[in-house]
């Protein structure tokens, strides 16, 4: 049997230059501030990255590997959860298109090979919407939307 998957992208342009956008998505100490989590990694092709939530209990939450990298431009993951690591019908990949667009930067961010009717379609339906909303406003304002004030209030 044939798994079917899926894919989405997710399309904002942000008052930003792509060496920030860039940054804000692959330094921790940025992402923790729009995200809630942090990715840890050397950004690498072939390494591993680590999303880890950015409170007292730090757990790792998703992982994956670094399959393209050409800052500031592109970025290219296997995306999972830190749970199912040992099972590949279960990786999905994200990439992260970040061009110029006069004094705009437009971000793509498509996710596929994403299992169709999955935990994981369900979540980021939902997730990539307001992440990407919290990193344009933190770029723009420098303040993000507190994602992990708002999964506790849910």
């Amino acid at each position: 049997m044939t798994m079917t998957t899926t894919s989405f992208v997710y399309v904002t342009y942000i008052f930003s230059t792509p060496e920030k956008v860039f940054e804000a998505i692959t330094k921790p100490e940025l992402a923790r501030r729009y995200w809630g989590h942090e990715n840890v990694s050397d950004w690498k092709s072939g390494s591993e990255w680590e999303h880890i939530r950015a409170d007292d209990e730090r757990s790792v939450e998703l992982v994956g590997k670094v399959v393209e990298v050409s800052p500031p431009s592109r970025l290219v993951i296997t995306w999972a959860k830190a749970s199912q690591t040992a099972d590949p019908a279960s990786h999905s990949r994200v990439t992260f298109d970040i061009d110029k667009s006069d004094d705009l930067v437009r971000l793509t961010v498509t996710h596929d090979e994403l299992q169709a009717g999955s935990g994981m379609e369900k979540a980021i339906k939902g997730g990539w919407p307001i992440v990407l909303s919290s990193l344009k406003s933190f770029l723009e304002t420098g303040r993000g939307i507190d994602l992990l004030a708002r999964r506790k209030a849910a």
